[in-house]
């Protein structure tokens, strides 16, 4: 079994489709088709359901995928160790984030980080924090920034609380509540909500403080990133609720702080078995010691 071939086989699971994992991979499709024929060969498996119209994994596939990336992974890990012995931080960096993360300015971070380290191969995943979580557990992203409710328990990564902080409602204006400072969570209760997808770390921050006061919330919009958030408050739909630290940054809305606020964490979490050479030097740059 060679890396080429698990490398073709994640691209095809990452990308959908053996034409963009060959472009991907720069490769033509025919010369990914057949390694990835012969890897399945080895193995006695079929690791791909093909169909005129689409490509997914079989179980195998499934079973096989997460480990072809740990092997990638530290693959590419020996070989950046190597290299920063040499005095050399080389490699990729691959970082993910929420679209509220406040508590650093990820685009300056990233920037800097680059100007430092031009060797390393830097790119940049928005998902929520679940997800993030679990492909760092998985290899597939180095270092990560993730907000949770307190006493969340994350396990497989390691991590570092960076901030604490509040949500605080956001409306549009000429709503009843665009003219006030602060309100009560019983007084937001009674309006529709855009709020983030449902059993996500980010919509539990506010449904734990709904439940804790016995409320509940009509939630008509679900999204997935504050963006789109924003813009479904704008057009009057609903009033969302986001971190304090960002929800100055969405314009054309009005600011309401909330008692009692639904409160959160955030967090930088990165790989249980450590930090690559460049994962750790951009926590060395954040003021983190991975240990």
């Amino acid at each position: 079994m060679e890396l080429q071939q698990m490398r073709y086989v994640v691209a095809v699971a990452e990308t959908g489709g053996f034409t963009r994992a060959a472009e991907r991979c720069h490769v033509v499709q025919s010369a990914l088709s057949h390694q990835i024929a012969r890897l399945e060969k080895e193995l006695g498996a079929q690791l791909f359901q093909r169909t005129s119209r689409s490509v997914r994994l079989t179980a195998a596939g499934e079973a096989f995928v997460p480990v072809a990336r740990q092997a990638l992974a530290s693959a590419e890990r020996a070989r950046a160790e190597v290299e920063a012995v040499a005095g050399e931080v080389r490699g990729q960096l691959a970082v993910g984030a929420i679209s509220t993360v406040s508590a650093v300015d990820l685009a300056q971070e990233l920037g800097a980080f680059r100007t430092r380290y031009p060797q390393v191969r830097v790119g940049l995943r928005m998902e929520m924090s679940d997800e993030l979580i679990e492909k760092v557990r998985q290899g597939a992203l180095d270092v990560a920034f993730v907000g949770l409710v307190p006493g969340a328990r994350v396990t497989g990564v390691r991590e570092k609380e960076l901030a604490r902080g509040e949500l605080v409602a956001v409306v549009p204006p000429g709503h009843p509540l665009a003219g006030q400072e602060r309100t009560g969570l019983a007084r937001l209760a009674r309006e529709t909500f855009v709020d983030f997808t449902a059993g996500s770390a980010a919509r539990r921050q506010r449904d734990d403080a709904f439940r804790a006061a016995g409320l509940n919330a009509d939630v008509a919009f679900e999204v997935t990133t504050v963006e789109l958030l924003a813009k479904l408050v704008r057009a009057g739909l609903g009033v969302g609720m986001v971190p304090e630290g960002i929800a100055g940054e969405l314009t054309g809305l009005h600011v309401v702080r909330v008692r009692p606020a639904p409160r959160r964490i955030e967090r930088v979490v990165w790989q249980a078995l450590g930090p690559s050479p460049a994962a750790a030097a951009f926590l060395a740059g954040l003021g983190v010691d991975p240990g």
